[in-house]
Formats: structure tokens, sequence, C-alpha cells
């Protein structure tokens, strides 16, 4: 179990920036459904999709991940070359080795930033690497780093004959630029957290070591693809999301109830709904893309914070928790004050 309360002699750790990207095509529930056995009604009842995006053949992780970061870079102000590190939190890399972020960090033109792939399960992970990237900036080692998250899902990770995966999902990509402030300011606590004994719930068993792909695993979509245990999966993120909302509350000196904004992993509508409820907040204290663009996993809770800043859900001064669950099975939660531009250092 990993804790802290984010703390500087001199400065303190925000996000400067947001960039997301979406492929073009959506596909509809009405389109799952002349291929699976299911409904429009039934995806929006029990998940909350009303449509989902899916990336064209010619696009690839390291493209979508460029196109994030750049709108992120140019939302922060920040230039390329003033970026010291960047974090891909991805599954499915373009290639198994080199990593895929190296490829991205070629195409933004951050020529001083290293970079690397951080794999710890698609949903979490974009928390986690917005964590990790955190403590960067709070050492003092760096002082722009660029956290991307997300994945081209429908590729090589879902089965699309299979109604209890294939509904949820969407690709897409997010970016966070982050940024050294005034002390005091931004990102207050983070935790990250995982429970190996649920290693099995939600897992991809092929591709590994442990299962090599071969003639006989192509064939068998059971093992190539995403497993998920939906009853366990559900039954883990009721309890782990609203504890996380409370605990980085706790950890950050204030109360649940002066939670401004939480952004959530968009997993299921009705996961959200469950955990605003338990720790005594309201559905107006929360922003969903899950209707628009299905479950992104690492991708959707910088896509849906873009969003809410977007829109001018979340105002500088507010309180944000951000929290994420998956496969691991793993969660992790920030909480953040939202800063102002002229709170950057």
């Amino acid at each position: 179990m990993i804790t802290n309360v984010v703390k500087n002699s001199s400065f303190g750790v925000g996000i400067r920036g947001l960039g997301a990207y979406l492929p073009d095509k959506v596909i509809t529930n009405y389109d799952l459904a002349k291929s699976i056995d299911t409904s429009d009604e039934w995806i929006k009842s029990k998940i909350g999709v009303h449509e989902r995006r899916r990336a064209d053949d010619s696009e690839t992780l390291a493209h979508m991940a460029t196109e994030a970061g750049r709108r992120a870079l140019e939302n922060s102000g920040v230039k390329a070359e003033d970026i010291d590190l960047i974090i891909l939190a991805r599954v499915d890399p373009d290639h198994i080795d080199p990593s895929t972020s190296f490829k991205v960090q070629h195409n933004l033109g951050a020529i001083n930033a290293g970079a690397f792939d951080a794999v710890v399960g698609g949903c979490p992970g974009s928390v986690y690497a917005l964590s990790i990237g955190t403590s960067f900036v709070a050492s003092g080692g760096c002082k722009n780093v660029l956290v991307i998250g997300g994945d081209i899902i429908s590729r090589n990770l879902i089965n699309w004959d299979d109604r209890e995966t294939c509904c949820f999902f969407g690709d897409g990509v997010g970016a966070a630029v982050l940024s050294r402030v005034s002390r005091g300011k931004g990102i207050q606590s983070y935790l990250m957290e995982v429970d190996g004994s649920r290693y099995d719930v939600c897992i991809i068993p092929a591709g590994g070591l442990q299962m090599p792909i071969v003639d006989e695993i192509v064939n068998d979509a059971k093992l190539r693809y995403l497993n998920m245990n939906n009853r366990a999966v559900w039954d883990f993120a009721n309890t782990v999301l609203p504890e996380s909302i409370t605990r980085v509350a706790k950890e950050s000196d204030i109360e649940v109830k002066d939670i401004d904004m939480v952004i959530s992993h968009q997993a299921n509508i009705n996961i959200i709904r469950n955990s605003l409820e338990k720790v005594g907040l309201n559905m107006n204290k929360t922003h969903t893309t899950i209707e628009k663009y299905g479950n992104t996993g690492g991708a959707s809770t910088f896509i849906t914070l873009a969003e809410a800043v977007e829109e001018e859900r979340v105002k500088p001064g507010d309180k944000v928790a951000i929290v994420s669950f998956g496969a691991g099975l793993a969660w992790a939660g920030m909480l953040l004050v939202w800063n102002d531009r002229k709170d950057f250092v």
C-alpha cells in the first residue's frame, strides 16, 4: 500500500494542461446488437454506454498518444523541449520492444525528455502513472512531466463476439502535463494499491511467458482476449471506489463533503452512482463520459477530467478527487486543488 501526502519545502505539483484523442469512428449499441445477443436498452441500463469509439486500422497507439500529448502541451503552454519525462500508461504496445513512449517522445519533439512505458493494468494505469509523475516533480528531479494513458482496446484485447466484455469498451488516449506550483497548491495526496490475490479476476491469459501465443491459442478467443468476472469486478469496484474517495480526502485533511468534483474511472455508470451515494455525494458532484465513449481504460479519467475542465465544471480552487480501479485487482486515487495558471512556477 502506498499513500502519500505531497509536500515539498519549496513547491507543490499541479496539473498544468490536459489533452485527449478519440478516434472518429462511432460504434453504437445498435451496431453491436446486429452481431451479438444484446440491445441498446440492456447496455444503457446495465452499463451506461450509448456509444463508443473504435480506432481505424491505420491508427497506432503511438499516433493516438502523440495527438493526446500534443493537445495537453498546447493546453498547458509548455513547449515539448521543456518536458523532462514522458510516462505512457498502456496495456498493448505497438511493439514488444522498444517502448512505445520512445516513439511518442520523437513525434512530439521532446528532445530533452526521458521516457518509459508504465504497465500497471489498463484502467487504473493513468492514475498510477500520474502519481509516479507527481513523485518525480515533487522530488525536484523534474520540472515538467507528460503523463499519457490509454489503449487501442478494440484491436487485440477484446473479443467482439463476447457480450460480457465488448459492450463496455472503447478506444481513446488522454494526457496531462504535471508542473511545479506554489507550495501547498495542486495535488494534495495520492494512493496506489493492489490485491494480487485476485490476479485472475480480470485477465488476458495468453501472450506472456506463462502462455506464449502458438497456433492453437490464436484460434481460442477465451485465451487471447480479456476475460472478466463481471460480478467480482462489480463487488470490488463498489468497495474500493468509495473507500478511495474517503481516504484521499482524509489524507488531504478535508471532509468528503468538501470535495467539489469526483472524476471516476468510467467503467459503469451504476458503480459511479452507488459509490457517490455511499460517501454522501450527489451525482452533480461528478462528470461522466461513459455514455459517449464507453470504458476507455486508462484514458477514461484524463478524458473525463479534460472535458469537465473545458466545460468549466472544474474551476480554479475546486477540490477534485480522481479515482480509478481495474485489473490486478488494483486501484488508485488522488486529491488535488485545481490551479489557476498564475500558481505555476
